[in-house]
C-alpha cells in the first residue's frame, strides 16, 4: 500500500511537470556594451513564481525516493518564503500537511501564497533558529524535515535532465555568444550555484562561475578562508539569498569567483531593471545582475566580447511593502544614490563603472 501510494506521489509530481514549459531566456537591451551580451533567465514565470519551485520539485522525489515521505508524512522546511512557497504547492499536490518555518520578518505576500497552498507558517525571531526549530517539529509531529540547505546540492541531476544549467546552454545555442564567458548565481542554499558548476565541469566548458553574496552572509568569507564553521549575528536583508552559516549544500570548489554586492545595489538595479523590461523583480534578481553588470564592464574595459547570463530569481510583486517601498528602504537599506548614479551612466555611456561599495 504504501509503495502504491509513493509511486502514485512520483507519478503526480512527473505528470506536473510535464505540464510545465520552460522558463524563458531574456536578452538585455544594452546597446552601450557593445559586443557584450547580457541574459536574464526568468525563474519567475514557475508554476509557484519562483527558481524554488526546481528545487522544491527535486527534494520531494528525492525524499520520496529515499523513503522520507510516505502517505499523510507532515513535511517541515526551514525557509525565508520562496522555497516554501513552493513546498506548499507540492505538499497540496500530494495531499500532505506543511509547516513552514520562517524569520518573523519575511514578506507578507510570501506567507500568504504559502497559506493559499494549504502550508502553515511557523516563525522565529532570527533566521539562525530556523534550523533547530524545524528539527524539533519534525521530531513533535513525527514528520520529515526537508532541509533543502543540507540536501539542494544532492537532490538536483547535475549532470542533465534539463536542470537549469542544461537549461541555459540549450537556450544559449543560435546566440551571438553561444557559451557564455560567465554565468552569475547567488547563493541561498548553495544548491543552484552547485549544479551549474558542476555541469560546466561535466560538459567541459569555458565558461565561469561567479557567485554574488548580499551583505550579512558568510559565503563569501568562506569562499576565501575555507572555514565552514564561520557565522555572523545578523540575517540578510535580501530575501532568499545570504545565509549566517555555511550551508552543507554551498560547494566551494565549483565557483571560480566569488563578490560581495551591497544590498543598496542590489535594490537600485531592480528600480533600474523595471525601466528596461517592465516589471518588478525581487532584490535577489538585483544581486546577480548588479554582479554581471560589474564582469560587463570589466570585459568591455578589456575589449573583450562575450556573453553574461543570470537569474531574475523571483517576481518583485511578493516585495512591494519592502524592496518598492521607500520608507522601507530608508529604514533597512540605506543610500541608493551611488548606485543609481552608476547604473544611469550605464545608461548613457560605453562602460559602466559599477562601485563595490557607497
Amino acid at each position: 500500500m504504501t509503495n502504491s501510494w509513493v509511486n502514485q506521489a512520483i507519478e503526480k509530481i512527473e505528470a506536473d511537470f510535464q505540464r510545465s514549459a520552460d522558463t524563458h531566456l531574456i536578452k538585455l537591451d544594452t546597446p552601450y556594451l557593445q559586443g557584450i551580451d547580457i541574459y536574464l533567465k526568468d525563474e519567475s514565470t514557475h508554476p509557484t513564481g519562483s527558481l524554488k519551485h526546481r528545487l522544491a520539485r527535486s527534494l520531494f522525489l528525492y525524499a520520496l525516493c529515499n523513503g522520507w515521505i510516505k502517505e499523510g508524512t507532515t513535511v517541515i522546511e526551514s525557509s525565508s518564503g520562496s522555497t516554501a512557497v513552493s513546498e506548499a504547492y507540492f505538499a497540496r499536490l500530494l495531499g500532505l500537511p506543511f509547516i513552514a518555518v520562517m524569520p518573523s520578518t519575511t514578506a507578507k505576500r510570501k506567507i500568504q501564497q504559502i497559506e493559499f497552498y494549504g502550508g502553515q507558517c511557523h516563525f522565529v525571531d532570527h533566521s539562525s533558529k530556523i534550523y533547530a526549530e524545524s528539527e524539533r517539529l519534525a521530531q513533535q509531529l513525527g514528520g520529515h524535515y526537508m532541509d533543502q540547505f543540507t540536501y539542494a546540492e544532492r537532490a538536483t541531476d547535475w549532470r542533465g535532465n534539463n536542470n537549469i544549467a542544461n537549461s541555459i546552454f540549450n537556450q544559449m545555442e543560435k546566440e551571438q555568444h553561444p557559451i557564455p564567458t560567465w554565468i552569475v548565481m547567488s547563493p541561498g542554499t548553495g544548491g543552484t550555484s552547485a549544479t551549474i558548476g558542476r555541469y560546466i565541469r561535466y560538459q567541459r566548458l569555458n565558461t565561469k562561475l561567479c557567485v554574488v553574496d548580499p551583505e550579512n552572509s558568510v559565503f563569501f568569507d568562506y569562499f576565501h578562508s575555507g572555514d565552514n564553521t564561520i557565522s555572523c549575528c545578523n540575517g540578510s536583508k535580501i530575501e532568499g539569498i545570504g545565509r549566517p552559516r555555511a550551508e552543507p549544500s554551498f560547494i566551494p570548489g565549483v565557483v571560480d569567483e566569488m563578490r560581495k554586492i551591497p544590498d543598496p545595489a542590489s535594490v537600485a538595479t531592480i528600480n533600474w531593471l523595471e525601466k528596461i523590461i517592465g516589471r518588478k523583480t525581487g532584490a535577489s534578481t538585483g544581486t546577480n545582475l548588479y554582479g554581471a553588470l560589474q564582469l560587463a564592464s570589466e570585459m568591455a574595459a578589456k575589449g573583450e566580447t562575450g556573453s553574461i547570463v543570470t537569474l531574475i530569481c523571483d517576481s518583485g510583486e511578493r516585495y512591494l511593502d519592502t524592496y518598492y517601498n521607500y520608507e522601507w528602504i530608508a529604514q533597512n537599506i540605506g543610500d541608493l544614490t551611488p548606485y543609481q548614479k552608476a547604473l544611469e551612466q550605464f545608461s548613457s555611456t560605453s562602460v559602466l563603472n559599477c562601485p563595490n561599495a557607497g
